[in-house]
């Protein structure tokens, strides 16, 4: 039942991605290639070994513990229990509006009802969009920095800006009051790992793009030790959930609010099936985080609910 080469290499196949992707990482570049990749492709050639030693009737209890642990490393298996809370917030990159108008922009925004509106890529386009926009959601908000942009119905205090290096956006701070008391919530897009230059043999740009977010990382880092009180990131982090950074960011900022109240693999960024827009927080606890049905960027909108933390 356990005897069969091609189940035992499958196991150790996934285990060996998923160890190399999760704690090597952006160290180096062939353990970044791992953490970046699609998980999806974990599974493909598990009904080859599912089938393989079912026929030979040799090694497929081994072949279905490697596809389970291939589906839970792809969020297939991932559900966690959810309640209602009392803040709500939402992320999305809206891809400057190319593939839609202000009016379902704002109808897309305002059904979600959220009280914090995270943007990114909200460089919008043509003209005059973010004049529709903000009139077709009044009561909020609305503060901005290079693309990105925050909104919200909670009372202002302040806001500030962060550059980013390596790429032409900033970070936008801003600072809300809830229930009495001050949130910093901190609007980012980090830059991309350019994956696909590998294929071309382009490793030095791979490595610059990937030195490039370690540098981001570093100011997301300082913001966060010099943010005292409630804390919240959110934003397009073109981070997977594994990786050095990913667990990095979680250190500063807190547990990532789709891991504790997410269910399924909560691709955000569909055509690759990936979830690279988060949302991290310390002093709130996500009660329940879901992606949003949408057709208006290549991007997919993340509401999380959240309590504050030790309240039921």
């Amino acid at each position: 039942m356990f005897r069969s080469r091609l189940a035992w290499f499958y196991l150790l196949f996934i285990v060996l991605i998923w160890g190399l992707g999760e704690f090597v990482g952006e160290r180096t570049l062939p353990t970044l290639l791992l953490a970046y990749a699609p998980t999806v492709l974990w599974l493909l050639p598990a009904p080859l070994a599912l089938l393989w030693t079912a026929l030979r009737k040799r090694g497929f209890a081994v072949a279905l513990v490697g596809t389970l642990l291939a589906a839970w490393g792809a969020g297939f298996l991932h559900w966690t229990p959810q309640q209602s809370g009392e803040l709500r917030v939402l992320d999305y990159n809206v891809n400057s509006g190319y593939k839609s108008t202000p009016e379902r922009m704002a109808a897309v925004l305002k059904n979600a009802d959220a009280d914090v509106i995270l943007l990114q890529e909200s460089n919008f386009q043509p003209p005059g969009y973010v004049k529709v926009l903000a009139a077709a959601l009044p009561g909020y908000t609305v503060r901005s920095a290079v693309e990105v942009m925050t909104l919200t119905r909670l009372p202002m205090l302040s806001s500030e800006t962060a550059d980013l290096p390596g790429n032409q956006r900033e970070v936008l701070l801003t600072r809300v009051q809830w229930r009495g008391q001050p949130l910093t919530v901190v609007n980012a897009h980090l830059g991309t790992v350019q994956v696909t230059a590998a294929l071309g043999g382009d490793f030095a740009y791979l490595q610059r793009t990937r030195d490039n977010r370690m540098a981001q990382m570093q100011v997301l880092k300082q913001i966060a030790t010099q943010s005292s009180g409630r804390l919240l990131l959110g934003g397009d982090l073109n981070t997977p959930p594994r990786g050095l950074i990913y667990r990095d960011l979680q250190k500063v900022f807190g547990p990532d609010a789709f891991a504790q109240a997410g269910r399924g693999p909560g691709w955000t960024f569909p055509s690759l099936r990936v979830r690279i827009d988060h949302q991290m927080a310390r002093g709130l606890t996500p009660t329940r985080a879901a992606v949003l049905p949408a057709e208006e960027s290549d991007h997919l909108p993340l509401v999380v609910e959240y309590r504050e933390r030790g309240t039921k």
